[in-house]
């Protein structure tokens, strides 16, 4: 019993990881690109200035740590929970993304989609209270 709690923990402790790492990457990108500007690559040049300036960006490299921490923590909880579990109940970052974006990014976020990221975090709720794995390990 006390090898299933561990892996309970385990698990919930990297959906966590997910979903703080999953959003910051993301919003980290979205704002080294606003910094860059819009993109033009209609020739060689512009091509190779926005190459330079996309990947001399300090938030972009952030962001991108950010999205393989998300991502190995992702894989890893593939493998000790069903997938049916995982993607609902890391779906709470969809709240995280629109708490950054109005209060990082300045982004207005409409009642509407306030009301669609309640209605997915009332979903991670309902997903959190049936167990992690429910097939058998080989």
């Amino acid at each position: 019993m006390k090898a299933l709690t561990d892996l309970h923990l385990k698990t919930y402790a990297s959906i966590v990881v997910m979903v703080i790492f999953g959003p910051l990457g993301n919003v980290l990108l979205g704002k080294g690109m606003k910094r860059i500007g819009a993109v033009s690559v209609n020739t060689p040049a512009q091509l190779q200035h926005t190459v330079i300036a996309v990947f001399s960006s300090s938030l972009i490299w952030l962001g991108i740590a950010s999205l393989i921490t998300f991502f190995v923590t992702y894989m890893l909880v593939l493998s000790w929970a069903d997938y049916s579990y995982v993607q609902p109940a890391s779906s709470i970052a969809y709240g995280i993304v629109a708490l950054l974006g109005h209060f990082w990014l300045r982004e207005v976020i409409s009642p509407l989609r306030w009301f669609g990221v309640a209605v997915i975090c009332l979903g991670v709720f309902i997903v959190s209270g049936t167990p992690p794995r429910t097939t058998e390990q080989p």
